[in-house]
């Protein structure tokens, strides 16, 4: 999970002054700093800096993979400035707390991950099955096999951390949970909105409906989602944008086929 806001920026102790920051020593320091914290037993990089499509500014987002037990204090006892929450305050689900702190001048996310939860959410993607958790900023809330594309998807720093492919049980099951979500949720903007003219509510609903539609196109495609940032995109869906753009109440109706034809071309299309 990004953070909601960057913390005020703080200088980096480790650099003169006119020195560049050096990305690999400083993500060797952070990986040894935290694989050392009681508990922890594996540290993994992921987001944008994992997949080579960051940019200069963007957050170092980790991962500490412990067993049954991690207390957040010890990270806090390290001294880096920012928030470290209590395990499960993020939810209490397969995405259970972190930190937004900030190391040499740097802003990190630090996500904590029970490797018994997350062993569990393996097994169970490769059975075909999950479930959706409420989690601040997302607007579908999250798949539990998010855990699991974490590990398929992730750079492992220190430790050892399986790196599972997309289950066919998960590629088969998903997408027809995703599209049932997906067509009662368009059909409530259209019956419960749009018919009252309820213009907020429609372009939020229709929203939300065109993000299960994105989770079941990729899912058949067996591509992970770890974010909601950029999936419309990927599924072929940001025409959404469009839909909304002359949004009116006299036109709700009309925006709402509209969205569902194009999350139907999307289907056919995968």
């Amino acid at each position: 999970m990004s953070r909601p806001g960057s913390l005020s920026q703080t200088p980096n102790p480790a650099l003169g002054p006119g020195e560049v920051p050096d990305d690999s020593a400083f993500l060797d320091r952070l990986a040894d700093r935290l694989a050392g914290l009681p508990g922890v037993e594996a540290v993994s990089l992921g987001g944008s800096r994992a997949q080579g499509t960051n940019r200069p500014d963007s957050d170092w987002d980790l991962s500490i993979y412990y067993r049954g037990t991690f207390d957040p204090q010890d990270l806090r006892d390290v001294g880096w400035p920012g928030e470290v929450a209590e395990v499960g305050a993020w939810g209490g689900g397969v995405f259970n707390g972190g930190a937004w702190v900030h190391v040499e001048g740097r802003p990190v996310d630090i996500h904590y991950r029970d490797l018994n939860s997350v062993e569990h959410e393996l097994a169970e993607a490769r059975q075909g099955r999950f479930r959706t958790e409420r989690l601040m900023f997302h607007l579908a809330g999250i798949p539990s096999y998010i855990v699991v594309g974490e590990l398929a998807i992730n750079q492992v720093l220190r430790g050892d951390l399986p790196q599972p492919s997309y289950p066919e049980a998960l590629r088969e099951n998903a997408p027809k949970v995703w599209w049932s979500l997906a067509e009662l949720t368009f059909g409530y903007a259209a019956d419960g909105h749009a018919a009252q003219g309820r213009l907020a509510q429609c372009a939020a609903t229709l929203t939300v409906a065109m993000s299960y539609a994105a989770h079941a196109v990729l899912s058949a495609r067996g591509e992970w989602t770890t974010n909601e940032k950029t999936l419309l995109s990927r599924a072929g869906l940001s025409g959404l944008d469009d839909i909304l753009t002359d949004f009116t109440p006299a036109n709700l109706p009309d925006a709402c086929e509209a969205a569902r034809a194009l999350a139907d071309s999307a289907r056919s299309a995968g």
